[in-house]
């Protein structure tokens, strides 16, 4: 009988225990047991093999696909003369691949950043058999053990088992960051194999961004939206923030900060959160641009000056962005006088600005600039200066003739005497000095003084 005809036979007397010989070639000639077993249905894929005690001469074969496996194979070769190989087949009953299993809930998970995370699963395995250690692990490689995370100093401050021995396998992971994103699995080790559950669960982190236009305009609507990587796993709250500052009225499950007829005090930096959570997107910055507004015009000096001077006249305003072109005026007159932010003014009158930006403009209060002519100004200095020499020649002379009057009278009492005043001349006595008119023609004023004195002796 031939090796397939062999195989044949035996799989029809299976067929009533629901047993299946695994791949053609099941038989190696040669000293070493087999190495690969295959289903000969082609329905199998995978297949997950654990060492029994009796190694290296049996295996047990879990196929993952297949609702029953092969029990165990027992293959001995043995030298014979002519060397031909022995080989026992055992044929026991299967055991339900559905009995070994981990079912991850869910199997993808999208975290915000520095958030913790719970992964829930749940794991079943035949009856009769211990559980001797659960672990979870990330990127298993093939030939090796798989790391135990909770031993792995990144992850053993961080990692939480919230599971049990019987089928619970739940974890938390705290303060999830990027380098975290990878597909962790549960393993379990049993006194009788050790099953990985695949696929695993698929682990994303992602950070809060807000999304908003650069500038708008005042009056107009603006929707800011607090966007992430992934859909997040958790229903979440979104809280909104200007300038470090929550806007607690806007607290909502909606994404979306919708801002209607925007104002200036709109502008600033934007950043979302979820409640309940430490972690603040980075901020978004807002400008609300607006057409000129508070114009105002400032003068350095006084605002009066002496003709052949001028005066600067500085215009000023609050707009965004900033008025770039400026347009002077005169009170009373249609066409610009000037342009620029200042203005150098030669001539009496009130003037003011105007501000321009792409928004809009808007004009200043007028001031009033005052010049005087020079030679007014040399009049009245003149004019100042001849009539202190007036004043001062008058109480001269009527000192003079005081004490000239004061004399006589000492000498009408005590006889002559030598004059010792002899500075005040006799023609002070002339009457022309009793009233003397003083006219000069500034232009502007006539001086006229009279001056009493007093009774002659």
């Amino acid at each position: 009988m031939s090796k397939n005809e062999y195989l044949k036979t035996i799989q029809n007397r299976q067929k009533d225990n629901r047993l299946y010989i695994l791949s053609k070639t099941l038989f190696t000639m040669s000293h070493t047991p087999f190495e690969k077993l295959q289903s000969i249905y082609g329905q199998c894929t995978t297949v997950i093999s654990t060492y029994l005690p009796y190694k290296p001469f049996q295996k047990y074969i879990q196929i993952s696909h297949c609702t029953y496996v092969v029990g165990v194979a027992i293959v001995m070769s043995v030298r014979m003369a002519p060397p031909l190989p022995l080989i026992f087949l055992i044929m026991i009953h299967g055991v339900s691949s559905g009995d070994w299993g981990v079912s991850y809930s869910p199997s993808h998970i999208c975290a915000l950043k520095n958030s913790s995370v719970i992964m829930s699963c749940t794991y079943t395995y035949p009856t009769g058999y211990n559980i001797m250690k659960v672990f979870w692990t990330k990127n298993p490689e093939k030939g090796e053990e798989p790391p135990d995370l909770s031993e792995d100093p990144e992850y053993s401050q961080r990692l939480q088992y919230l599971g049990d021995t019987q089928q619970n396998c739940t974890i938390r992971l705290s303060h999830v960051t990027q380098k975290d994103e990878h597909k962790y699995y549960f393993r379990f080790i049993t006194n009788g194999g050790k099953w990985t559950g695949k696929p695993g669960v698929t682990l994303t982190v992602t950070e809060l961004q807000v999304e908003a236009p650069e500038r708008v305009t005042e009056g107009h609507n603006v929707s800011l939206t607090c966007k992430s990587s992934c859909t997040l796993t958790d229903r979440a709250t979104f809280i909104w923030y200007r300038n470090s500052q929550p806007l607690t009225e806007r607290r909502d499950r909606n994404n979306q900060l919708l801002l209607q007829s925007v104002r200036r005090e709109d502008a600033g930096r934007y950043s979302c959160a979820l409640h309940g959570h430490s972690y603040i997107s980075p901020a978004a910055h807002l400008s609300v641009t607006y057409p000129p507004r508070n114009v105002s015009v400032s003068i350095t000096g006084s605002g009066v000056i002496v003709e052949g001077d001028s005066v600067t006249l500085i215009c000023s305003s609050d707009s965004n962005p900033p008025a770039l072109n400026f347009s002077w005026f005169k009170e009373n007159q249609i066409s610009a006088v000037g342009s620029g932010q200042s203005f150098s003014a030669l001539q009496s009158g009130r003037f003011y600005c105007e501000a321009h930006n792409q928004h809009g403009s808007q004009r200043s209060d007028a001031v009033t600039v005052t010049v005087k002519g020079r030679l007014v100004i040399l009049y009245i200095s003149a004019g100042v200066v001849c009539g202190a020499t007036v004043i001062i020649t008058i109480l001269l002379i009527w000192g003079c003739r005081w004490i000239k009057k004061r004399n006589k009278a000492e000498v009408n009492h005590s006889g002559p005497h030598h004059d010792r005043h002899k500075a005040c001349n006799d023609e002070l006595n002339e009457p022309v000095y009793e009233n003397i008119p003083v006219s000069k023609n500034t232009g502007l004023s006539t001086l006229a003084l009279e001056v009493p004195f007093p009774a002659e002796v």
